[in-house]
């Protein structure tokens, strides 16, 4: 089932992924790339599901008017915060709200866990600095990731070229064989599992 939400910054689409007596509802947001054709979206939408979790996949404005280029951190951000307000006051009603996604939405969800409600986030292939970068400390994402101030799991490729972050309060961070595509799903449904049924 898919949506078409007004944000500050043009429609967003949001694909509903629904379970009957649902526990909580799990909001992805994709990667730069764009689109949740990517293997570790799939498997963690499943394992949701298969959790009685409903999911929720927002496409970003940007994606949805066709365009490559990723919207500037602001517009990402707002157009986020808007589409969760939305499904709070109608299709996620009354759920507990778990922000997630991968590489970008991955940021986005940490950066606005706390104005969104967030009771958790999961970040799929975080991306800690731009490739290469990592020893310009001008570059790190970390304190992306500091900001989220809720109980936040990382699942991360073992040789991500954009890092990997440490271990921290609250943050518990899963090493998996790959790169930052993830595409070995097998291990990130296991640790997206185990962590998600402790919330739930």
């Amino acid at each position: 089932m898919a949506l078409e939400l007004d944000t500050p910054h043009g429609p967003a689409r949001v694909h509903l992924h629904p379970v009957d007596k649902p526990k909580a509802a799990l909001v992805l947001g994709h990667g730069a790339g764009g689109g949740f054709g990517a293997r570790d979206l799939i498997a963690t939408t499943k394992v949701a599901n298969d959790l009685a979790i409903t999911v929720a996949q927002v496409e970003q404005p940007y994606l949805v008017a066709g365009r490559r280029s990723v919207a500037p951190t602001k517009q990402l951000d707002a157009a986020w915060i808007s589409v969760l307000g939305q499904l709070r006051d109608d299709a996620l009603s009354g759920l507990r709200i778990i922000a997630g996604g991968r590489s970008s939405g991955a940021r986005v969800a940490c950066r606005t866990a706390q104005e969104v409600g967030a009771i958790a986030v999961l970040c799929l292939a975080f991306p800690v600095h731009p490739p290469g970068k990592g020893d310009d400390p001008t570059k790190s994402r970390l304190y992306e990731l500091d900001s989220a101030g809720v109980p936040t799991l990382v699942v991360q490729g073992e040789s991500d070229p954009f890092g990997m972050p440490p271990d921290g309060p609250g943050r518990l961070v899963v090493h998996v064989p790959g790169n930052h595509a993830l595409r070995n799903t097998g291990p990130v449904a296991e640790a997206v599992s185990g962590w998600l049924a402790s919330l739930v």
